[in-house]
This record gives C-alpha cells, sequence and structure tokens, in this order.
C-alpha cells in the first residue's frame, strides 16, 4: 500500500506542475460550456412541452461537467501506458515487486485529480458570477453539497476502473484507438456527457439505468442542481459503492487473466 501512496503522489504532484496546459483547457471549457448552454437555450425557448429538467438545472449540469471533465471524461488517456502495452515494455512492470493493477489505477487516479484541482476552481468561480441565464446557482442546501462531493469521488474512484478496462482491454486488442471507441465514446454517451440523460428518449433511458456509466457524472451533477432529492441520492450513493466494488474486482480478474497469457517477444 506504501507503495501505490507513494505514485499517487509523485503522479500528483508531476501533474499540478502543468498550469499553462490547464489555462488552455479552462479557455476551451468555457467556450464549450457557453456553446453547450446557448443550444439548450434555444431549445428551451421554442419548445412548448413540459421538460424533464428546468433550464436553471440544465446549465448546473453542463458547468459542473465542464468543471470537473478531468473527473468524468473516459477518453482521458495515458499513452505511456498503451505504450507499454503495444511494445512490449510491459515486462518492466511485471519486474516490479508490486501489483501491476494497483500501481496503474494510483497513476490514473493522480492523474485526473492534478487536472481537476487546476481548472476546477477557476471554472466555478467565474461560473457562479456570470449574468443570467449563464449562472451557475448554489446548491439548494448544505446536505446536498454534501451528497454531491461524496457522489462526484465515488464517481471518480469509478471512472479510473472503468478506465482500467480500458487498458486491460488493449492486451487482447492490442489497438488502443478501438478500446478508446469502445469504451471512451459510447461510454460518455452513455454517461450523459453528450445528452444530458434527463433528456434522452425512455427507451434509451432504460438501458442507461441498467449501466454504471451515468453514475460517474450524470448522477452527482444531479443531485447537486437538486434534480434528483436527498433519499434518492443516498440510495445512490449505495448503488454507486456496489458497483465500484464490482468493477474493481472485474478489473482486478480481468488483468490477473491478461498477464498470464502476456507473451513478450524479442530480447
Amino acid at each position: 500500500m506504501r507503495a501505490y501512496v507513494s505514485v499517487f503522489k509523485l503522479r500528483l504532484k508531476n501533474g499540478l506542475q502543468y498550469r499553462t496546459a490547464a489555462l488552455a483547457g479552462i479557455a476551451t471549457q468555457f467556450f464549450w460550456g457557453f456553446v453547450i448552454i446557448m443550444v439548450f437555450e434555444a431549445f428551451y425557448s421554442n419548445t412548448a412541452v413540459q421538460t424533464p429538467i428546468s433550464l436553471s438545472q440544465l446549465i448546473t449540469y453542463v458547468w459542473l461537467q465542464q468543471a470537473f471533465l478531468a473527473f468524468v471524461m473516459l477518453w482521458f488517456r495515458d499513452n505511456e501506458l498503451f505504450q507499454l502495452i503495444t511494445t512490449g515494455n510491459i515486462a518492466y512492470e511485471l519486474c516490479r515487486p508490486n501489483g501491476i493493477y494497483g500501481l496503474w489505477y494510483a497513476k490514473l487516479l493522480a492523474q485526473r485529480l492534478a487536472s481537476a484541482l487546476l481548472r476546477s476552481l477557476p471554472i466555478l468561480a467565474v461560473a457562479f458570477f456570470l449574468p443570467q441565464p449563464y449562472r451557475m446557482p448554489l446548491p439548494s442546501d448544505p446536505a446536498a453539497f454534501v451528497l454531491f462531493i461524496i457522489a462526484l469521488l465515488l464517481g471518480l474512484l469509478m471512472i479510473v476502473t472503468l478506465s482500467m478496462l480500458m487498458y486491460i482491454s488493449v492486451f487482447v486488442t492490442l489497438s488502443p484507438a478501438g478500446s478508446l471507441l469502445m469504451f471512451g465514446v459510447i461510454g460518455e454517451f452513455l454517461a450523459g456527457m453528450v445528452i444530458p440523460v434527463p433528456l434522452m428518449p425512455s427507451w434509451l433511458q432504460n438501458i442507461v439505468y441498467v449501466l454504471p456509466f451515468r453514475w460517474t457524472a450524470d448522477f452527482p451533477f444531479r443531485v447537486y442542481s437538486g434534480h434528483i432529492s436527498k433519499e434518492e441520492a443516498l440510495i445512490g450513493i449505495g448503488i454507486q459503492l456496489v458497483w465500484f466494488v464490482a468493477l474493481l474486482s472485474l478489473g482486478r480478474f480481468a488483468m490477473a487473466k491478461a498477464l498470464n497469457k502476456v507473451v513478450v517477444q524479442g530480447g
């Protein structure tokens, strides 16, 4: 465990050094945030039907999505890990006394946390003071905020377990692009990163609710906005914990199976 904590600390400190990249990311995320909000604003102003989520809640959803993008994006990748697998340098990792799964998990967790720490606070600080209708409101009450933090952190742990499955799949496919398409593009859509889950058709929502992806992004964001009640949030946090343990167990099992079959050629 001490080795995993050390790797986590080193990766976190290393990630916090990339301030210029963070500034560029903040500008990009503000741009996309405004674009998405304006699209939804136009949609809401021209609809005569009752919407399943209010515009204010949707704006909160978008700003949280942009602020914590590093927490919830599945296409966030570490090319170093892909190269270890595809070039055969995974042999060096196998020589380490610690398990690969734990080491890689600590690296990925630290990278996402460092990126979010650099970007989230500036985005939220500005979003709270924007003019209407672009302003992000405060949470409805302190209890909802605490539940949001718990749900967001559990979502982060879940997204890393899902990312680990993406890397493990490369042992079989040897194609990072294929794994990114399967987990990144499809997973992010099912997590509500393209279309918020409440705006999806009912048949698609039934599929989304069965899968784990929505618990990483859609669920915590809707807890903050008040679209999900505190009672439902408590139940949802319990479901997050179940999914996290299940995905963690699946990942460790899949990693063990992949390493048992791995063949490294060359001298």
